[in-house]
């Protein structure tokens, strides 16, 4: 069985709004809100506190920080949510509107947002990467030896995938589910993922103290979804908040 892989169409560069949601949709679950652009688009608005953080950006970061917000607020609307300035918090974490979990991503052609109520959801973390190779040496400093061992035995049944890469979009989508939940650090090694190559799962198995959520229930670690195109390679996660159905 093949890769699951990213749908090929591409919207046009510089369209106005981001695009109906599609790649990034199909691993989230219906109660995860999302918007995603190849490329970059005319913002309607950017929020003058935005503007600010970027003020002396050279144009492409600029338009990326723009794109990406514009995405956010694109799903923030698909729940139901006003616009507002969405600014970095502490670590980076994009400061939501109360009442709201999320995760962005960007990479080179690519930027994507997801939310959901945090009646729904606990947490959500999503990210996307060029399909290519890591640089080298960097695989050595963002994984573990088990990891290595299983990513050595997927590239050689599953030749089309760049394993490495995927691995570094599910240690960033586990990072960006993680923190703004518990507010705690999480270092690379400090997860252990594994893929399942033929039904675009991922668990990430938590090698520090987990997280006990407002019912009791403990969090040990992550459970998301893959995909691989010929450009991107995306990871998703949503955990189910306490209570939700």
């Amino acid at each position: 069985m093949a890769a699951p892989s990213p749908a090929r169409a591409r919207p046009e560069r510089g369209t106005d709004r981001p695009a109906e949601p599609g790649v990034i949709e199909s691993l989230l679950p219906a109660s995860v809100h999302s918007a995603e652009v190849f490329g970059d688009v005319r913002p309607d608005h950017v929020f003058p506190e935005e503007e600010a953080l970027v003020a002396k950006a050279v144009p492409k970061r600029r338009r990326e920080f723009a794109t990406v917000r514009a995405c956010a607020r694109e799903a923030l609307g698909r729940l139901g949510v006003p616009a507002a300035p969405i600014l970095p918090g502490v670590r980076g974490a994009p400061g939501w509107p109360a009442g709201v979990v999320g995760s962005m991503t960007h990479c080179d052609g690519y930027r994507a947002a997801a939310v959901a109520s945090d009646r729904e959801c606990a947490a959500v973390g999503v990210d996307a990467e060029p399909h290519g190779p890591l640089p080298e040496g960097v695989l050595e400093a963002v994984s573990i030896p088990p990891e290595r061992s299983r990513i050595d035995r997927l590239a050689a049944g599953h030749p089309a995938v760049r394993w490495d890469r995927l691995l570094f979009s599910a240690k960033e989508s586990v990072y960006k589910a993680w923190f703004p939940m518990t507010r705690r650090p999480l270092g690379f090694e400090d997860a252990d993922i594994d893929f399942d190559p033929l039904r675009g799962r991922f668990t990430a198995r938590l090698l520090v103290p987990g997280h006990t959520l407002s019912d009791g229930r403990r969090v040990e670690g992550f459970t998301g979804r893959w995909l691989a195109g010929p450009d991107i390679v995306i990871t998703a996660i949503a955990l189910g908040a306490p209570g939700a159905a």
